[in-house]
């Protein structure tokens, strides 16, 4: 009897104070602990008024919705765990399991309205409204669980990567750098800053970025690829070429990088080395444009056969490089040969640059390697029109010493010519004084 007493002064106790929270707060997500209370109450009154003897189960629902329930509310909110905020967002997480995004949405408008210093809310609203397309919206309530909790790094990213998404590169850039100051290890913002700031060829900062990335991932083939590229934008390709060969060698499915090695080595004018790179690179999504190269050094070597060969089965595996190869100069010689039946209509497809990317997401919800494409592209098109302008300097030059030393021939026979006019005028003007002097004398 004595134990149902103090049960009963401990539970009315909890249901006074709970009673009072909702009268404070204004908030009936506290109605829910209210009822089990009462439930439990009234077990322990039917029991004393039935005069039904202890049960183990009964006794266990009394004390878990009397008495245990309410009691851990009220410590939650002692230690600073908003008892509300936690119902709200399972209700949040329900709705979104059956698909409900309004109502979910529209609890988390009441919790953050009622709680501005609900971080999760903000953090989850954020998302809904990144969901949506709103990402202005999104912006604000990831700035206000920023606020709310520093060391949010998530946020800062999701800021950068929606500020870059509404064309805020300035901002974006400046967002990742205060972050990477907070984390200098936190590898998806050091991915993201390195790509805007190739965006606005700021090249030797986005080195820099990569550089300090490296002292936490020295083995990342990545950001040795990512070296890479900026190194070709600065048209430093012995520094490029470094890059790349240390990618290659962590990472043996790295093609696009040896695709890379193959134009700088052809951009030295080392033939052989363009040759291996081009064949380690016939693997991966370049696997046309590295025949296509392969071609080319099979014509400079003067060997046809393997030149059409190559050029062929280029051809046949990207039709746009027929278009390509016809207006080559360095083709000019084995057009007639090609023998591939290609439709000129056909849709170009495009080059994804994954030859090599890993599908592991990152905690951050997206690919790692999504952000190189772009750059890599612009980084092999650069290589490749760098070797098109050395080959036209190395043809116009072969052509000006042609023109020289047909001018050095043209003028030297001329000189020749007047040399021979001047010695004819001469000896003429000679014999005409000696016949002045017979006739005179």
């Amino acid at each position: 009897m004595l134990e149902k007493v103090v049960f009963m002064l401990l539970a009315f106790s909890l249901f006074i104070i709970i009673f009072f929270k909702i009268i404070r707060r204004n908030d009936a997500n506290y109605i829910i602990a209210l009822v089990l209370e009462a439930i439990g109450i009234t077990i322990s009154f039917v029991e004393i008024k039935l005069k039904i003897g202890e049960n183990v189960f009964w006794g266990s629902i009394r004390y878990l919705f009397s008495i245990i329930f309410p009691l851990a509310i009220v410590i939650m909110e002692i230690r600073g765990i908003n008892f509300s905020e936690l119902i709200s967002i399972f209700a949040v997480k329900f709705c979104l399991f059956i698909g409900d995004k309004r109502a979910a949405k529209s609890i988390l408008i009441k919790l953050v309205t009622k709680y501005p210093e609900s971080y999760l809310g903000h953090k989850m609203l954020a998302e809904c409204y990144e969901q949506e397309g709103g990402m202005r919206k999104a912006i604000d309530e990831y700035v206000t669980a920023i606020d709310i909790k520093k060391n949010d790094y998530k946020s800062y990213f999701k800021i950068a990567e929606l500020l870059k998404d509404l064309g805020k590169k300035a901002e974006a850039i400046q967002m990742l750098e205060t972050l990477l100051k907070t984390k200098p290890d936190c590898y998806e913002a050091t991915l993201l800053l390195g790509e805007l700031l190739c965006e606005e060829e700021r090249f030797k900062e986005a080195a820099n970025v990569y550089q300090d990335a490296l002292r936490f991932r020295p083995n990342d083939f990545e950001l040795y690829y990512c070296l890479g590229i900026v190194y070709t934008r600065l048209s430093d390709f012995q520094m490029a070429k470094e890059m790349y060969e240390r990618a290659a060698e962590i990472n043996h499915r790295m093609y696009n990088a040896n695709y890379n090695l193959g134009l700088i080595a052809f951009i030295q004018g080392d033939y052989d080395s363009a040759e291996i790179y081009f064949k380690q690179s016939v693997y991966g999504n370049l696997e046309a444009k590295s025949y296509y190269q392969l071609a080319k050094i099979y014509v400079y070597k003067g060997e046809k056969d393997k030149a059409i060969n190559f050029l062929n089965k280029a051809i046949e595996l990207d039709s746009n490089l027929l278009k390509v190869a016809e207006k080559e100069k360095t083709f000019e010689k084995i057009k007639e040969f090609i023998t591939v039946s290609v439709n000129m209509n056909e849709k170009e497809e495009e080059d994804d640059g994954k030859a090599f990317i890993d599908e592991d997401e990152t905690e951050f919800g997206t690919s790692k390697f999504t952000a190189l494409e772009e750059q890599e592209e612009k980084a092999r098109t650069y290589l490749e029109e760098s070797f098109s302008l050395i080959q036209q300097m190395s043809e116009n030059t072969t052509k000006q010493k042609l023109d020289e030393r047909i001018d050095y021939l043209f003028n030297k026979q001329k000189m020749k010519k007047e040399l021979e006019e001047l010695d004819f005028i001469k000896k003429e003007k000679k014999k005409e004084e000696r016949q002045k002097e017979l006739g005179n004398s």
